[in-house]
């Protein structure tokens, strides 16, 4: 029923036309998209209205606007692969959280869902020809030549910095394109604040399981105490204070296309002056 009830605003939202590959291709190239790009695509599918096709649609109107010479990247996070400790949307019982750690299946690229990262990313790691990193909760996927450039070699320790996908998609001038979500869906910003200096920065220390040697273990590894509540803030001034963000709409979803290496230098000055 809640599908079906989701189904019909997607319908409402549509207006006389739904979405197609071809009208997607088209809005996409009119936002800025170009064969031969580099792209990190956080996406919701809902905000698009209702899609002949839904995420595969978007998914061959995205490669096929950046061809075979592009790379598109998103985000497949599984935070449910952490210490439950930290849990808190929902939290669970202490009294449940040493069966947690030592009964949680190990992070597996082929087999791990996504969480929260919506239908999109979800159906794009599926796809052949895409890989995965290696983080049990911060992983991205690629699919195109810069693929292996980009995922190989993701670190446990502070995963979304220096070793991760983020750093190497700003050492290849990639772009963020937000599909019909906010700045505060906008992970590279996290990289800015791995690189900013601020009073308050601190570090925690995380766990999920992962396989050693074939089997299953559980580990704790290094990162920082990640914090986005700013992010629809730093996102607006990058916006006003660059111009170097591209506005328009892709079927019903106000989208946003930027450079991403312009986005972490801005978002690490930015939180040096403004985080206290």
């Amino acid at each position: 029923m809640r599908k079906a009830l989701g189904e019909q605003v997607a319908i409402t939202r549509a207006g006389e036309h739904p979405a197609t590959i071809e009208s997607l291709r088209a809005d996409l190239r009119a936002l800025g998209l170009k064969p031969g790009m580099i792209v990190l695509v956080h996406s919701s599918l809902s905000s698009l209205g209702w899609v002949s096709g839904g995420p595969v649609a978007v998914i061959m109107a995205l490669e096929n606007v950046i061809g075979r010479s592009g790379t598109l990247v998103m985000p497949t996070h599984s935070s449910d692969l952490s210490d439950p400790a930290h849990w808190q949307n929902p939290p669970v019982p202490e009294t449940w959280w040493s069966a947690i750690r030592e009964t949680m299946p190990p992070y597996d690229p082929r087999l791990t869902p996504t969480r929260g990262m919506g239908i999109i990313p979800e159906t794009f790691r599926n796809q052949p020809g895409t890989i995965r990193s290696r983080h049990p909760q911060d992983s991205f996927a690629a699919r195109g030549p810069a693929k292996a450039t980009i995922c190989l070699g993701h670190g446990l320790a502070f995963g979304l910095g220096e070793s991760s996908p983020l750093a190497r998609l700003y050492d290849l001038a990639s772009s963020v394109l937000l599909l019909g979500v906010g700045h505060a869906n906008n992970t590279s910003l996290h990289l800015a604040e791995y690189r900013a200096h601020f009073p308050t920065k601190r570090e925690v220390v995380n766990g999920a399981p992962i396989k050693v040697s074939g089997r299953r273990a559980w580990i704790e590894y290094r990162d920082i105490d990640l914090n986005s509540d700013d992010f629809t803030e730093i996102g607006a001034a990058f916006e006003k204070e660059t111009g170097l963000v591209r506005r328009g709409r892709i079927a019903q979803a106000e989208c946003l296309l930027m450079p991403q290496r312009a986005l972490v230098d801005f978002g690490a000055r930015w939180m040096e002056a403004n985080r206290r």
